[in-house]
């Protein structure tokens, strides 16, 4: 799907328009697209110009939602098809998407960028073949190509969030020039299409799944074998774990994760809030 290059509302952008054309001023100078660029908007009594396209002045607004012009008027990026799931600002300019309220990315002391870009360094991409699983938002696959990645195959099963990618300016786009052909992004469900990828086709993978209530078959025996599979001798991986119900159940789910991917065949040790492994 083409990316939007339209606006890209907060409420706050949207109370700083006003607040400019309320003053008299003919232009507002700013960022319409979560801090990538800066740019000028013509300002009119009725109506505002932003890269030689009129639109009206939005509405009142909600805090934490984005908005984007879907032709007729600013609606939320959003969607609900039996979950809602949502394109949420951030402070750090990269936003975090939420599903029935969960918040998907860590986002309370670093960019959810930043955040991706740590863990990305772990399985040192440069001139590597890299599987991301769980491709989110791409943020892992923006900072393996960053980082200088000869190639990165991610998939990504949820429809919504393929969709939610084409209007964040911060995913990346498989058809940009910057990312030279270097990301193929499938619309798939990994725990099975790992099964059409070659033995010892990858040289390093970055797994970030949902929690385990939520996608269990990503944490099975059987899922880490197929990793160990796909990955070279001496290939890193990086999974992210955090720690889910380790207050409330005393559960060690990184712990778990470690000795399923011993026994799948790698060292495997804790790092940052997930578990690196390196295949024997």
């Amino acid at each position: 799907m083409p990316h939007y290059t339209g606006p890209l509302l907060t409420r706050d952008d949207a109370a700083a328009l006003l607040a400019a054309r309320d003053r008299a001023q003919d232009a507002w100078t700013g960022s319409l697209d979560l801090g990538r660029s800066q740019g000028e908007a013509r300002l009119g009594a009725d109506r505002w110009q932003w890269r030689d396209i009129d639109y009206p002045y939005p509405g009142k607004l909600k805090d934490r939602t984005l908005y984007w012009w879907e032709g007729e008027d600013f609606a939320p990026v959003s969607r609900y098809r039996g979950s809602l799931i949502k394109l949420v600002p951030t402070a750090w300019g990269a936003p975090t998407f939420e599903i029935d309220g969960i918040k998907m990315l860590p986002t309370s002391k670093a960019s959810p960028l930043d955040d991706a870009r740590r863990k990305v360094a772990l399985v040192e991409p440069r001139g590597k073949t890299v599987l991301d699983t769980c491709g989110g938002l791409g943020y892992f696959a923006a900072c393996g190509l960053d980082a200088g990645a000869a190639r990165i195959v991610s998939f990504e099963k949820n429809e919504d969030v393929l969709w939610l990618r084409t209007l964040n300016p911060w995913s990346p786009d498989p058809e940009a020039a910057d990312a030279g052909g270097r990301l193929q992004l499938i619309h798939a469900d990994v725990s099975q299409a790992i099964a059409q990828l070659p033995d010892a086709s990858m040289d390093a993978l970055l797994h970030d799944p949902p929690r385990f209530g939520i996608a269990g078959e990503l944490y099975s025996q059987a899922f880490y074998d197929q990793l160990a599979r796909v990955l070279r001798r001496g290939g890193t991986l990086f999974h992210y774990t955090g720690s889910p119900n380790k207050l409330t159940s005393g559960r060690d789910v990184p712990g778990e994760v470690a000795k399923r991917l011993e026994k799948a065949g790698f060292k495997a040790q804790r790092a940052l809030d997930g578990v690196t492994g390196v295949r024997r």
